[in-house]
């Protein structure tokens, strides 16, 4: 065999592996999809119009992809029987009174099944297990109610189309206002009355209810018990005291009138100049004298100290301050011991 024919037979042998590496991928991948090689289990619902749906189209719990439709057979004589695969994983989340209803993935998508509600209080499917079904609004109702709606809107832009050609033609009394220049400026100077009385109304009623709410207020504290409007209205023994305290403080007021008399005839002798004390406050010689005397008492007072500390160190009196201070210590001591003794025996 030449060295070409070998090429080309290892060249073939590549494609064909290359080949069948993509068929099994697309094998596992549509196997994936379609759930072929994952765990499931059987669940049925009885619908009486399935829409379109057919074996292959999804089934979705709560948003995720949880399996496939097996198979669409009739039941009975008017209803059709669907078996659906679903993973093994995602059975202990599908309650038994979970509902089965037909949708679309997308508005003009493919048909699936939905599996919605369901509670805790349920136990999760088996396998075989029968759902019960929700009817779902179809294509068609959703069509005709979409048409009986177009329909409607139409007679009412037609009704809005007249009504606005008969207030352009002036017709009616929205249309007269709109028209007539006249009777539009009337009807302005109206509304800017009506406004105006009704801002005043708001502000007098708001008024009002300040001064009530005001009124309500006092009127609470003056019937409030222990309150001291409400003991003078209703405790004559306040009352009395009240009074009592009016007359002192009257008596206290003219005790007060008769002491500034008295102060005023004090400071008329102070400034009298006759008198000693006015003498001393008013004449400037005497002032001088006795601040002349109050510096030799000062300083006579320093030389006597001067004195007694020269008489302390003399010899002939230094034995009798030894002996005075000796007592003056003893005193001290004795007064101490005493009190200590006294916060002992406390």
């Amino acid at each position: 065999m030449s060295a070409e024919s070998n090429k080309r037979s290892i060249t073939v042998g590549i494609f064909v592996a290359i080949g069948l590496l993509i068929f099994v991928a697309g094998i596992f991948v549509l196997g994936g999809q379609q759930k072929r090689f994952t765990k499931s289990i059987k669940i049925i619902a009885i619908f009486d119009d399935v829409s379109g749906l057919k074996v292959g189209n999804n089934v979705w719990f709560s948003g995720v992809k949880i399996g496939t439709v097996k198979r669409v057979v009739f039941y009975g004589t008017s209803q059709v029987e669907v078996d659906m695969n679903i993973e093994e994983s995602s059975r202990e989340y599908v309650r038994t009174d979970a509902g089965a209803t037909i949708s679309t993935d997308g508005l003009i998508g493919n048909k699936i099944i939905q599996i919605v509600g369901g509670s805790q209080k349920a136990e999760p499917v088996s396998d075989g297990d029968r759902l019960r079904t929700v009817a779902a609004i179809s294509t068609d109702a959703m069509l005709e109610t979409l048409q009986e709606n177009n329909q409607n809107l139409l007679k009412v832009t037609n009704d809005v189309r007249d009504l606005i050609g008969n207030i352009k033609r002036g017709k009616g009394t929205v249309g007269a206002i709109l028209t007539d220049s006249t009777l539009a400026d009337r009807f302005r100077s109206t509304m800017n009355n009506l406004n105006q009385a009704s801002a005043q109304a708001v502000r007098v009623a708001s008024e009002a209810n300040r001064i009530a709410s005001s009124a309500n207020t006092f009127a609470n504290k003056l019937n409030q018990p222990g309150g001291l409007a409400n003991d003078l209205v209703t405790d004559t023994t306040i009352f009395r005291r009240l009074s009592r305290s009016a007359t002192r403080l009257e008596n206290a007021a003219g005790s007060a009138d008769q002491t500034v008399a008295n102060l005023n005839k004090a400071s008329q002798k102070l400034n009298n100049s006759n008198s000693p004390l006015g003498v001393l406050l008013t004449d400037e010689e005497t002032a001088r004298n006795l601040r002349t005397t109050i510096s030799n008492l000062s300083r006579g007072s320093i030389l006597l100290n001067e004195d007694l500390k020269a008489a302390q160190n003399n010899f002939l009196l230094r034995g009798f301050f030894k002996k005075r201070r000796k007592a003056d210590e003893k005193r001290i001591a004795d007064s101490t011991a005493a009190a200590q003794q006294a916060t002992q025996s406390q």
